[in-house]
This record gives structure tokens, sequence and C-alpha cells, in this order.
């Protein structure tokens, strides 16, 4: 059956944009009045692509009206969405692009172009699953460390041995300054430009190339996966709206947001929302820009490739409405985690949220997609913030195009995609509406010996004096009340100090989780300077270190000028590496040794890591609390934890005039403008360079240019799939299966996981013995993710799991008995057989068959094991669609039946035939070898799913278009 032209019958909606590019748009909004205007933003995008892909088949027009009416259908219809592109990483984009190409072979046989078979929508392919860490090296402080290693050697690199050698500017191998002891402490003159490079000297700021350790691991990854990406580099040189993104560029969810994203795209002068779905569950990030996507199984990534459409039930829409103006000393994370522990609180498990209100405006693009990239955390199929003037203001700062980004400002307020937070004349109506109050999500820190211990800035100095109380546990320290005001002297450089209990002896912002967000190491850097100028200081026996993630992050706070400020109260750069963290601390001095063992006092560590068991900054330090980089910053300048920050000042400047921690604290929007302006900008710059240029190993990678790719019999990794074998140009008529065995007979919850091929591959299994036959030891094994371009490999580990209960077996092992000769053998071992012997099989299984995350070869392995059909009392319908995709039929026991009920024992054969007409949801009857004949559904839902079942499955039905 062929579809009619997308879009032709809403072709009426169709208008010029009123600007300069006169591009053509779906007027959607005209379709619905007024009950378009209480859509809310993400419906309404569902809504524009069913209208413009609507073609009375696989769209049609009851699903545009379904989606229209969402108020009253949500939560009751299936309707199905089709994405503007979609984005694979390399573990599951290599079997979608094996398919391909075996599909142009499958193309060729039949007599057709196989130059015609392309994906049908864009596709973004990133290699960022294949990187094993095959060589480290650690940066440890600049100081002797019996703990943490010595400075004078090179870390070992693992697993090759490689001499130790003294290395200049402490680990940075190819310095281009001046590397003489005496400018260890220069930081604060740094260059007046410095170029945007992946690592930077942090004693001289000078461009280096990649670390030693990033380019070993690099030239193992190229040689560990030269197959693949060969395959890759094939793929994208040969097929159309296919684009790899090389190895060490980043990661998919990353590169999905700093350089993908269209945020409009355009067809055929024809423009549309960008959307997008993808084989990772980062991909929701997207929605932080106003860009609709999340994460999918790989047969329904390959469906939108093949030019099909991905199904979900007309979701229910949160409303969650930001309120209210954030406390001045929050961060970035505390909001993110503040909205993430709301979610997770209320429960929006499955569900779309959607963002408004007053506060979303205070919320820098950084804090929507963190927000949007938390929703495995709170449940949500996604988070969606409507494109506003933040997002435009991001997008200009990003180096968009300006001409497109007029254009795209126009289209998304012609079709009423723009939300105006000012100007907003009438609200969305959503499911359920939630309200956070920006106000109530307080600063706060963890310990003083546990990181689940939260304790609000506020309450800081009267939790600590509690701690003194409480008896010696988790968070106590027993101190007797009559010393808890003792303090000791302290002799140091010269000068004399007071150290007490609370005293900070440690400060590090070390490279753990805060650095992820550049807003809270630039709040840090603007609450140095602002420290710096008004004449404060941190007091020199303080062990202060900065220690960043990134050679990013030396440039961003160096381009933004607040590293010398940093520096000038302590914070130096030390390296890149986990250092105080994980306990590698440079030694306290003897002074401060002593005074802590003479008063007993309880000092204290702040870092802004993430763990903070006692003892493990430093033994003698037996309080350490986890707070965000400003925060550190502010504690060491205190010199005490034992401070309440709004009623006691941190110092005073050189006339002596109190400075409360509010008189230095940046506001959000000095921090965001910093960002946009020298994070932004610098990182989308260097992104988009790294992208167009590759890597020069990449560029150098040979890769056939041929129209058919010309496989390697020998390969363990790549491999013509058989899926198209016993192609023909038309179908055939549906054919009876007849005397069917059964090849499993299993229970309830039963999950891909127990039927997908996954993880390690065990040494006494199938795949392990096709390997072995071709010369591998088990060190060369691999996984089944790395080989998952083998469909001889993953049909061998289908159902290999080793907790798969087969009722014949009597307990958990991926067993199963071949009948006519009644041995126990591995079930590819016993469907080898039964396929030799001309025999069909089935599968027998109980409640939610298929349930958990969506895998494509759990559908595709039992297909190529000579599986004909499944019979369950209920499936989870995204694996029921897949096994239909695979031409596998899901037959399910009327309700209430069951092979209990019936008195099936597996040992049956089975017998049933389908009618010239198949018609979703019909009846069929099953004979079995006993003489039993009992009812079953063909649980086949539309007609869509039907054409797929008589084709064979998705896989034939596209091939045969080509043709």
């Amino acid at each position: 059956m062929d579809a009619p032209s997308a879009g032709y019958i809403f072709e009426y909606l169709i208008e010029t944009l009123n600007d300069s590019s006169h591009k053509k748009f779906f007027n959607v909004p005209k379709l619905g009045g007024t009950k378009y205007d209480v859509l809310p933003y993400s419906i309404r995008v569902l809504l524009e692509a069913a209208v413009r892909n609507c073609d009375g088949f696989l769209m049609k027009k009851e699903d545009v009206m379904n989606i229209l009416d969402w108020k009253t259908k949500q939560s009751n219809v299936e309707v199905p969405f089709f994405p503007a592109r979609v984005l694979l990483q390399d573990f599951t984009g290599i079997p979608a692009m094996v398919d391909f190409a075996a599909m142009r072979e499958a193309v060729k046989t039949l007599g057709g172009d196989p130059k015609n078979v392309h994906p049908a929508c864009p596709t973004d392919l990133t290699v960022d699953h294949s990187l094993q860490i095959d060589f480290s090296k650690c940066a440890i402080q600049n100081a002797p460390n019996p703990g943490g290693g010595d400075l004078q050697r090179a870390a070992r690199l693992s697993p090759l041995k490689v001499q130790p050698r003294k290395l200049p500017c402490r680990g940075q191998t190819a310095c281009r300054g001046s590397c003489t002891s005496g400018e260890g402490r220069g930081l604060g003159r740094a260059p007046s430009q410095i170029e945007n490079t992946p690592a930077l000297c942090p004693f001289h700021l000078q461009p280096v190339p990649e670390p030693e350790t990033v380019l070993k691991n690099q030239e193992v990854e190229f040689g560990r996966n030269r197959e693949r990406l060969q395959f890759f580099k094939w793929s994208s040189k040969v097929f159309r709206n296919v684009a790899v993104i090389p190895p060490g560029t980043g990661t998919a969810h990353q590169v999905n947001l700093e350089y993908l994203s269209r945020m409009v795209c355009e067809e055929k002068g024809v423009l549309f929302p960008d959307s997008v779905v993808g084989t990772d569950s980062h991909v929701t990030m997207v929605n932080g820009l106003g860009i609709l996507g999340w994460g999918v199984g790989g047969i329904e990534t390959e469906a939108v490739m093949l030019g099909l459409p991905v199904s979900l039930t007309l979701p229910e829409v949160v409303g969650c409405e930001l309120t209210g103006s954030s406390n001045p000393f929050v961060t970035s994370i505390d909001i993110v985690l503040g909205v993430t522990k709301h979610l997770r609180q209320v429960g929006v498990a499955g569900k779309f949220v959607e963002f408004f209100g007053s506060g979303v405006a205070q919320l820098s693009i950084v804090d929507r997609t963190t927000i949007a990239n938390m929703c495995p955390e709170y449940g949500a199929t996604l988070s969606f913030f409507p494109v506003d003037n933040v997002t435009l203001k991001h997008l200009e700062h990003t180096g968009f195009d300006k001409a497109k980004l007029e254009s795209v400002e126009t289209y998304l307020k012609a079709v009423k995609l723009f939300r105006d937070n000012q100007n907003e004349s009438r609200e969305p109506e959503y499911s359920q509406v939630i309200q956070i109050n920006l106000n109530s999500i307080v600063p706060s820190v963890s310990g003083p010996k546990r990181p689940q211990d939260r304790v609000a800035v506020t309450d800081m100095k009267n939790d600590f004096r509690a701690c003194l109380n409480e008896k010696v546990g988790f968070r106590g320290f027993q101190i007797a009340a009559e010393k808890q005001n003792d303090a000791v002297s302290l002799h140091y450089e010269g000068r004399d100090y007071q150290l007490s209990h609370g005293s900070v002896v440690i400060a590090a912002v070390t490279s753990c989780t805060n650095n992820c967000n550049p807003s809270v190491m630039l709040a840090a850097g603007l609450l140095a300077k602002k420290a710096v100028e008004a004449g404060l200081c941190v007091k020199p026996y303080i062990r202060t270190s900065l220690s960043p993630g990134s050679g990013m992050v030396t440039h961003y706070l160096s381009a933004s000028g607040v590293l010398p400020y940093l520096s000038r109260l302590g914070f130096e750069i030390v390296g890149y590496g986990c250092s105080t963290c994980v306990g590698n601390t440079a030694p306290l001095s003897e002074a401060v040794l002593n005074a802590v063992k003479q008063g007993d006092l309880v000092t204290c560590g702040v870092l802004s890591g993430n763990k903070n068991f006692e003892g493990r900054l430093c033994d003698c330090v037996r309080a350490n609390y986890l707070a965000s980089p400003p925060l550190v910053v502010a504690y060491a300048i205190a010199g005490t934890v034992n401070i309440d920050f709004q009623t006691e000042p941190l110092g005073t400047d050189p006339a002596g005039k109190n400075i409360y921690l509010h008189d230095i604290w940046p506001s959000r929007e000095e921090v965001h403008q910093i960002e946009e302006e020298h994070v932004i900008l610098s990182m989308f710059k260097a992104l988009k360079e790294k992208i167009e240029m590759g890597n020069k190993r990449w560029n150098c990678l040979e890769a056939p240019d041929s129209v058919l790719f010309p496989w390697d019999l020998k390969s363990t990794y790549i491999r013509c799939p058989s899926f198209f074998d016993k192609l023909t140009k038309e179908p055939a008529a549906l054919q009876p299966i007849e005397n069917a065995h059964v090849l499993l007979h299993l229970g309830d919850c039963v999950t891909t996981d127990h039927i997908s091929p996954a993880g390690s591959i065990a040494r006494s299994s199938a795949a392990a013995k096709y390997l072995t036959n071709r010369g591998l030891t088990p060190r060369e094994f691999n996984s089944y993710g790395a080989r998952r371009g083998n469909d001889a490999v993953m049909t061998r580990g289908t159902f290999a799991n080793i907790k798969l209960f087969n009722k014949f077996i009597g307990k958990p092992a991926p067993k199963t008995i071949h009948f006519p000769s009644g041995q126990t053998l591995d079930v590819f071992e016993a469907a080898e057989l039964y396929q030799k012997e001309g025999i069909p099989l089935i599968i027998l299984a109980g409640k939610k068959y298929g349930s958990g995350n969506s895998r494509d070869w759990a559908a595709k392995g039992p297909y190529l094991l000579g599986v004909k059909a499944v019979l369950a009392e209920s499936y989870e319908k995204i694996h029921k669609d897949h096994l239909i995709g695979m031409g596998v039929a899901p037959l399910q026991f009327l309700p209430g039946q069951s092979t209990g009920s019936l008195g099936l024992s597996g040992r049956e054969t089975f017998s049933l035939a389908f009618p010239e007409e198949l018609s979703p949801g019909v009846t069929l009857n099953i004979k079995t070898s006993t003489g039993k004949v009992f009812s079953v559904i063909a649980s086949f839902e539309n007609d869509v799913e039907v054409t797929l079942y008589k084709h064979g499955g998705l896989l034939n039905f596209v091939a045969r278009k080509f043709s």
C-alpha cells in the first residue's frame, strides 16, 4: 500500500512567512483557533508535525484531531509522531547502519537501484561510547604526600610500562612557556589573548596539545574499533542525511545541544520546529532550548530513519510554574537540585513537564538544559522550556547566524511557539499544575561527616554547635560544653592567629560535581574578585587549592578576568585531577597540626567535591563540608564555619568597615552575563571547529566509497545480516504456522534484558564458541554491545541471560529442550537444529512479556532464531510493536486464559492459519497436537501494523518501496 504525499490533507494551511526569507509554513493555529491557544507548547509541536505529515495512512486526519483535542484525549489514545531528525550513538547506531547497508544489497538483488537507499530524515551519529580508559594519569598537588604519590614521578600509564621521567610544568609535557621553578605562583599574569584549546598549562596559561593520555587512549580506540570506524566513515560518504561525529569530539547529548540543534528546520522550502528522538537517555537535554526530544530504543529510531513515525500515548502534561525570586546566595546547582527534588516528590513519571511562570526568565539556558537533562532522575519523559527571549539571546551568543535567528523568531511567533514571559495573554491548560517558589530553595552544604546530611547555610552556625554537643557518631563530636569556646594560639609566617572549633584549615575547589556547571565556577571567581577589591584575604595557614575538571575551565576563568583574583586568595591551579577530593591533600603545616592537637580542636575542610567522610581529607581534620565553589571561597575568607553569614561579617576593609557576604556575592545576572560572553561563545566556537576539522586519525582513516559496502567475510564485528535472505519483490500470501514447537516456555515479567544480548560474552556461551572457532581468545571477545553489527554473535546471545527461567528446565539457565531429540541445549543450538529440520517455533509467555528498556535485538534475535509467533497473556507495548516490525506475530490469550488454565505443557506442537484479509484484533484458532483447540487474539492495533506484518516486517516493507 503506497501512502499519499504527506501534508496534502492540510495544504490549505500553508502560508508564506512575513519576513525577508519568504519561506512557507503550515499555519497550524488557524486549524484550532482558541482550542490551539490553550494547548501546552510541547503538544503544539506534536500537532504541527502531525499536520505537516498527514497522509491518510501513516498519519491520519483522526490522529491530528486527537492531538488538537488533547485536553479530552490525553492518556487515552495513541498518536504517531514524525520527529525532524534522529540522534544515534555508536553502540546503537551500528546495527541501524548495518541494516541500511544490507538493504542496499537486497534492493540490488530485487533489481532496484541501491543508490536510492538512504535514511528518510537527517541522522547524526556520534562515536562517543567506544572510548575505554586504557591509560590514565592523575595530577597531584604540588607538595609531597605519602597518600597521593610522589610529585617527582610521572604517574604510571597502564597497561603499558612507561619509563618515569620528570615533567615540566608539573605534568604538562608540551608547554611553550618558561618552566622555571620561581614562576610557580605567577598565575595572576594572564596573557592578553588565550587560545581556546582543550588543554592549557595551568602555570603559564599557554596552549598545549592534547594531553599524552588523551592521545594514547584515542590511539588504542582507533585500533580496537577500526572496522566499525571504517564502516561509519563509509556510511557518512554514501548515505544522504547521515553525518558522523568522529571520536574525541564529545558526548551525544552535548554535541546535540551545542552543535546539531537547528531550532527550526527547513525542507523543500517549508519551515517546521526542530525535534529529535535518539538512542541516548540524555537526548532530553535539548528541551531546555525549546526543542522537543526524548530517548527511544533502536527499533524506533530505525523506523524513523526508514520513514515511519514513533508511536506514543498522547501524554499528560504537567505545568510547572516557577514563581518568586531566588535567594541571592543560591547557585545554579541549588536550583537544579531543588527543582529535581520537588518533581520527584510530586510524581511525574511517564509525563511531559512544561515550565512557565515569572521565575523561568531567571533561569539561564545552562540551568534549563541541566533541569531537562535530569529527567531520568524524576521519571518524566521530557521537561520542556518553550523558546523565549533568554533562548534567543543565548543563540546569539553561540554564534547563530543573525539572519537565520531572525527567521526563527518570526516563524515561532507566527505559529505561537514563542513564549513571551512578560505579555503572555493566556496560559496553556495543563493536566496538572504544580508550583515551585524559587525563594523556597535555599543554599546549603553537606556535612560534617556524610554527603547526605544537608545543612542550610543560614543554619550552619547553629548546626555546627549542635554537632559539637552530640555524641560521637554520624554527626557528633562530643566536645565538653566548657571546651567548646577554647582557642589555641598559632604562630605562622611571622604572624599570630587563633584556631578554634570550626576553624577552616583546608579549602579546595576540586574537579568533581560542581565544575560541570560553568556558572558556579564563575561565581567563585567573581566573589574572589569582589573580595580582593574590598581588601579581604584568606589566612595563609589555610591549605587552599583549585583543581579544575579540564583546561576549558582554566580558559574561561582566565578569559573572564577572575583567575588572578582566585590566585590572590590562594586558590591557584594545582593541576587537573581528583586531588583533594580523594584525599590527595598536601600535609598541613607543623604549626597547624600542633595547634589542632594541643586544643583537641574540631577543625574543618570545605570542598566542592562529592565525598566528605571523616578523615578523608586529612586525619587531623574531623569536620568536612561539601559546598558550592563560591561558598568554599567564602568560608575560606571567613576562616571558620562557625559563622552566621547573615549577621556576622567576613572581615573588614582597609578603612575598618565590616564586609558581609552579601556585599561581595555576585548576582545571578552578573554570572549569567559573564557566562554568555566568555564561556558559551568560546565553547561553541571550539566545538564547531573541532567537528568541521575532524581529527587527524579520523581524517586519515581509509574507508571505501563504493555504493555497496565491501563486507569482510572474516570480520567478527561487521557482518551482512540475514534479514533479507528470503525477500521477494512482492509479499507472498500469509503462510500458516504448522506444527510449531515451543522454543521457550516462560512466565510473567520476562524483560528485554532476559531476551536481548547484553554485557560480556560468557566463555561457555554459543557466542563464545562462534568467536573461538574464528581464532579469537577470550580476551578478544569484547562485549555484545561492541559486536552489535554482527548478527551471528547477537543471535547466539539472544536468550543467553543466566537469569532466564524456562519452565522446561525448571531453574534459571539459558537452556531449552530440543524435543525431537530430547537434548537439553543452549537456546541458540536448539533453534539451529529446529531450523535445519524446517520446524517453525513459537514462544509461550505470561504477563508483561518484553517489559523493561526498549532493545532492538530483543525482537531481531527471536526472528533470526526462527520464532514465528509469541503467545503471551500481555505485552509491553513497545516490545510488541518491535516484534511486528520484525515480522513476528504477537498473539495474546483471551482475557482470563493462560497456559495453565488451558492445560498447555508447551511440549505440544501448535498450528494456526491467518485469514486472507487480516485485520487488527482479529481472533484466530490454534490447534495443538493433542487435539486441543483454543482462540487467541492477533494483537495488531491498526492497518499500518497489519501491512508491516504482511510484508514480513518493517525492513522488508521499506526495501520493497526502494525496489
